[in-house]
């Protein structure tokens, strides 16, 4: 399994905390990664995107052309990596600061209220973690519970109260794909 992953938003979003917590989460399952940021002009308010590579097999290049899935925070960067995507990638979008819809028909999305689920959740700040939730769940690149850990290590000397409610944010995303269980 090889997979190649976008994320993108508005700097000051937590763009590359989301990439390096990925990365970070395939190493411990003992996959290989790379991770690769990108800013823009501003880092907050900027453009921020990062490229990230998970997979079972050594790794070329840390270059992301065409990703399998991305992980897209705003309006600008569903417009600019929206066509970037494989033909029958994924979209996850954050449906509460995007108010069009993806145009393709080629790909599977998934539409993530991120900011309100984190505003319930504690805070807004943890938009990036209802989305690294929704990914993890649905794709299983890695698992949510890695992820969980692996806030720890990025996040060391953070207060008990700003990881509980990252915690917390990334299991309410992960939450909003698991399918209901059939009866």
């Amino acid at each position: 399994m090889t997979q190649k992953i976008r994320c993108a938003g508005f700097g000051g979003q937590g763009i590359v905390l989301m990439g390096r917590l990925i990365a970070h989460s395939g190493m411990e399952e003992g996959r290989h990664t790379t991770f690769f940021p990108q800013y823009g002009a501003a880092m907050r308010g900027g453009t921020a995107n990062c490229s990230v590579i998970v997979s079972d097999g050594e790794i070329a290049s840390p270059m992301v052309e065409t990703p399998d899935a991305v992980l897209i925070m705003n309006g600008p960067s569903l417009d600019k990596f929206e066509p970037t995507v494989k033909s029958g990638g994924w979209i996850f979008y954050n449906t509460s600061l995007i108010s069009r819809e993806v145009e393709r028909d080629d790909v599977n999305v998934v539409k993530v209220p991120a900011n309100e689920i984190a505003e319930d959740a504690g805070t807004g700040k943890a938009a990036n973690m209802v989305m690294l939730g929704a990914f993890a769940a649905k794709l299983g690149t890695v698992g949510v519970e890695t992820l969980s850990k692996a806030l720890d290590k990025q996040l060391h000397g953070k207060s008990d109260e700003i990881m509980n409610v990252n915690r917390e944010a990334l299991k309410r995303g992960a939450d909003l794909v698991k399918e209901p269980a059939s009866t």
